[in-house]
């Protein structure tokens, strides 16, 4: 018996930040050495939202090719590696919307407009006219997740809910033509450790907030980032007696200076450490770590050829995928076949 499969796709944002890496990343890095991994890059879905400054949606497309290109790049220096997983770009795949077609013909319009998170974007991004893209939204994510039968989608337990409609959608298919034809994906639940940004213990790192650390970064950079990192407001002197849990710096040693982070709460505790040299050592640990991510990273960029293989590679395994599934719906479905009738 094979690999069991897992899907999964992020929209494109450019190049990716430490929320990004810790948040998604570092886990698909280890999934690809058990599961048959496809991961795209979810272009079509990027056009449901209007968009706006640096983001893309449908209102502004001018930095779509190059935030994909960007976020391939990314995935590949954080450690995708094409020999074991399908990276790819969700529109190479047009098997995709065609099984989207499909199942809006199936899809019961109460099931979308009861849909939270279309709710929630509405509002979020303060839309007066709604597309029927956006309200669609779900039926293309079961698309995607279905065209390549996806058994496991990874997520953390707050999102578990986003594959409801996926499941929904498969038992509605299988029961009504009367076929086994979509696995009934399940949730691969992960530990997504919470990523702050640099403002805030209790925000969340984002493009949108300008508070993020990017993988495209250098070390200098880096190290001004971390040089104005949130620290505790009531610790102003050296010697003043610090409050670790509210302050970002120390959430990151967490993460870069595991090993020293016991001692870094033991001295801010007891004004032995200054902000200063914390946020230096926190530098330091961190460019450690960041370098051969970016180092693979330039060289990446520097080979666009490189980038340009792994993506039309992959959407090749994908498209193979997806048609065989393709075949299966067009048959339950008594659709004619395409080669005649």
């Amino acid at each position: 018996m094979g690999k069991r499969r897992v899907t999964s796709g992020m929209r494109p944002t450019g190049s990716m930040h430490l929320g990004n890496l810790h948040g998604a990343l570092d886990n698909w890095v280890r999934l690809q050495n058990d599961y048959d991994c496809f991961f795209f890059i979810v272009d079509w879905h990027a056009l449901t939202t209007p968009g706006g400054g640096d983001a893309v949606g449908y209102e502004n497309v001018g930095k779509l090719r190059e935030n994909a290109v960007e976020m391939a790049i990314d995935w590949v220096a954080a450690g995708l590696d094409p020999g074991k997983c399908a990276i790819f770009i969700q529109s190479h795949v047009k098997e995709v919307a065609e099984l989207h077609l499909l199942f809006s013909m199936i899809t019961p319009l109460g099931w979308l407009e009861r849909n939270p998170t279309y709710k929630e974007m509405v509002l979020g991004y303060k839309i007066e006219h709604p597309s029927y893209g956006l309200l669609g939204y779900p039926t293309l994510q079961a698309a995607d997740i279905l065209a390549y039968k996806g058994e496991f989608v990874p997520v953390g337990k707050d999102q578990e809910a986003h594959v409801n409609m996926t499941r929904d959608l498969a038992q509605r298919f299988n029961s009504m033509f009367g076929r086994e034809v979509f696995p009934i994906t399940e949730v691969l639940l992960t530990e997504i450790p919470k990523v702050p940004g640099i403002d805030a213990a209790d925000k969340k790192m984002s493009k949108s907030s300008g508070n993020y650390i990017a993988l495209a970064h250098d070390e200098a950079a880096t190290a001004e980032r971390v040089r104005i990192m949130f620290t505790d407001p009531a610790k102003i002197r050296k010697n003043d007696t610090g409050h670790p849990d509210g302050c970002v710096v120390y959430a990151f040693h967490g993460f870069y200076n595991k090993a020293e982070q016991p001692l870094v709460r033991d001295e801010c505790e007891k004004g032995l450490r200054g902000c200063v040299d914390c946020k230096k050592r926190l530098a330091e640990r961190m460019n450690e770590a960041l370098r051969p991510i970016r180092d693979r990273r330039r060289e990446l960029a520097g080979n666009p050829d490189r980038i340009r293989d792994i993506l039309l590679d992959g959407a090749g395994r994908a498209r193979a995928a997806a048609r065989a599934t393709l075949d299966e719906v067009r048959e339950a479905m008594n659709l004619p076949p395409e080669a005649g009738i």
